[in-house]
C-alpha cells in the first residue's frame, strides 16, 4: 500500500467549511480505483494545518487514475477555495510496521 500524505494549509476562517467539504468528498475517494482508506487529521499545535492521508493500492491509482478523473475535479471544487497555499503532496510506503 502507498500512502498519499497531503499537507494542507487552510485559511483561518474556513475550517468548518473545509471540513464539511472533505466530509462531502468521502464518497469520491471511496469509489476511486485503488483507494483503500482516507482520513483527515488536524495539527493540534498549528490548527490551520491538516494532513489528508489516503491509502492507495498503487502510486498510479493516485497519480494517474484519480488525478485524471472527474472525481479529482469534484474534490478540488469542494475544498480548493479554502487552501491558504498550494498543498504539499508526497507518497510514502511503510518500511517498519511496529504495532
Amino acid at each position: 500500500m502507498i500512502y498519499e500524505i497531503a499537507e494542507l494549509y487552510i485559511k483561518p476562517d474556513a475550517h468548518a467549511a473545509f471540513q464539511a467539504g472533505v466530509a462531502e468528498a468521502v464518497p469520491l475517494f471511496k469509489a476511486a480505483t485503488g483507494c483503500l482508506s482516507m482520513r483527515l487529521d488536524r495539527d493540534i499545535e498549528t490548527p490551520d494545518t491538516y494532513h489528508l492521508v489516503i491509502g492507495w493500492q498503487t502510486l498510479e491509482n493516485h497519480t494517474v487514475d484519480f488525478r485524471g478523473s472527474p472525481a479529482f475535479q469534484s474534490w478540488r471544487g469542494l475544498v480548493g477555495s479554502y487552501f491558504a497555499t498550494p498543498p504539499k503532496v508526497e507518497h510514502f510506503e511503510t518500511v517498519v510496521a511496529g504495532f
